[in-house]
């Protein structure tokens, strides 16, 4: 009985011992909330969150603000009772804050005070849809949009945009459209410095007439940026290489840039594409000044052909966040002989014309000379046969005196004549029926024919 006595009291003293420990630590008390927490928008979409501190902290607490978005994203402690930050307004941006005593997010902050910005008015389906702008050459910016699905075509656009460099928001007067496309372009190339890595633009497009919900966007200026194409200044051959010498768009260094060099050849008809990620006129090929020039060689290029060459470049990651947007090509440049391919059709397709002409002419020719060489040899039958026809000719043709000098030498055959004109072509009278007589024969064109007498009762 007395060994349990003993644990009971030992178990008693040892609460005791703990429960005075803890009364004689400062607990870690919660501090109270943040009051007054307030959000406003300057600019187009800068969003400015302020609040004071909490009534009632602790005089030995040094005071730190928690705080992060409604996505648990983005935590930030500091000392300030400000937080801001650039956002799109297309949608509610909310902010939770709370205080504590320390440094560490371990420790467990006062209960947090959420506030948010109000959602932009009107219909979600009227806003612009694929808002993108480009920095041109870093000269200028072209936004490009497609109007609501719950827009009216007449809806008359304005952007709205502003940066670091301007003192107050600015309207974009030159609005356009490119099909379905609506865009507009402003300058942009007063900025303040030439680090501008922690610079963008704010842009709005909505319409005047508050019929549409307004979009926003930002536009950092270390991406969406599109150079202009280079110029080839020289090409040449040297040892079999092709080399090729440019200068850069203005506004750029070389170390931000790549390049691509396109060369096509017009005898394989094939294109070749190098990429080129640094090019610098070292070699002692390249002469003249070359100040703010661009080199590279192209092994394996045939001089006995014509080569057309293009380079586009585009920003690379050394002092871009983008590089996907390449320039358009430059001009073409060529070096080598042109062979007209052309010139080879037209003379396949001429060739066999020419020889189906020339054969034609030489058969005609060899024909003629045929005759002139060979002349015919005249038929004796046909020189006596036209001899003999034209003698009956003459006669048939023969004048009345002629004939009436026959008719006298041959009785018979006048009478006959007389006969046939007195009584017709066949002998018959026309006043009288033909009767029985005698036949004789006539001659009628060179022929003799039978004709039968007759005679009229």
């Amino acid at each position: 009985m007395e060994r349990p006595a003993r644990l009971c009291g030992l178990w008693a003293l040892l609460l005791c011992a703990g429960g005075g420990g803890g009364g004689g630590a400062a607990p870690t008390d919660t501090q109270p909330p943040v009051t007054n927490l307030s959000v406003s928008v300057e600019n187009l979409c800068t969003v400015i969150w302020t609040w004071d501190p909490p009534e009632g902290a602790s005089p030995n607490c040094t005071l730190r603000y928690f705080s992060h978005f409604d996505n648990k994203q983005d935590k930030k402690i500091a000392p300030e009772t400000h937080r801001s930050k650039e956002v799109p307004l297309n949608e509610r941006i909310c902010l939770q804050v709370g205080s504590q005593c320390s440094t560490n997010e371990s420790d467990n902050p006062s209960i947090l005070v959420e506030k948010c910005t109000p959602p932009p008015e009107g219909d979600p389906e009227s806003a612009v849809t694929e808002l993108q702008c480009v920095w041109h050459n870093l000269s200028y910016m072209k936004c490009t949009w497609l109007p609501g699905r719950k827009t009216s075509p007449d809806t008359n656009y304005t952007l709205y945009y502003w940066h670091s460099s301007l003192g107050k928001i600015l309207q974009c007067e030159d609005i356009y459209r490119e099909g379905q496309h609506i865009g507009c372009s402003f300058a942009l190339t007063n900025l303040k410095d030439s680090s501008f890595e922690q610079h963008s633009v704010q842009i709005v497009v909505k319409d005047n007439a508050g019929k549409i919900r307004p979009s926003f966007n930002i536009v950092p200026l270390t991406s969406h940026v599109k150079p202009d194409p280079p110029h080839i200044k020289r090409l040449f051959f040297q040892n079999g290489n092709l080399y090729v010498q440019w200068t850069n768009p203005q506004n750029f260094y070389s170390r931000c840039l790549s390049y691509q060099v396109e060369v096509n050849n017009s005898q394989t008809e094939t294109s070749d594409i190098f990429y080129v990620e640094e090019a610098k006129c070292q070699n002692s090929e390249f002469e003249g000044n070359l100040e703010g020039t661009i080199c590279f060689m192209v092994p394996g290029v045939l001089p006995d052909t014509l080569n057309t060459v293009r380079i586009r470049v585009r920003t690379n990651k050394l002092c871009y966040e983008d590089d996907k947007l390449w320039s358009n090509w430059s001009q073409a440049m060529s070096i080598g002989e042109n062979t007209d391919p052309t010139f080879y059709v037209s003379m396949l397709l001429a060739t066999p014309v020419i020889v189906a002409g020339a054969i034609i002419v030489l058969l005609l020719y060899l024909k003629r000379l045929k005759i002139i060489i060979f002349p015919p040899i005249p038929d004796p039958g046909k020189i006596f046969k036209e001899m003999f026809g034209d003698q009956n000719d003459d006669t048939l043709q023969s004048s009345p005196v002629q004939l009436h000098t026959r008719q006298k030498n041959e009785p018979f055959p006048s009478r006959i004549m007389e006969l046939e004109n007195e009584h017709g072509p066949r002998g018959h009278p026309a006043s009288c029926p033909p009767v029985a007589g005698r036949q004789g024969r006539i001659h009628c064109r060179g022929t003799v024919r039978d004709v039968k007498m007759e005679r009229c009762v």
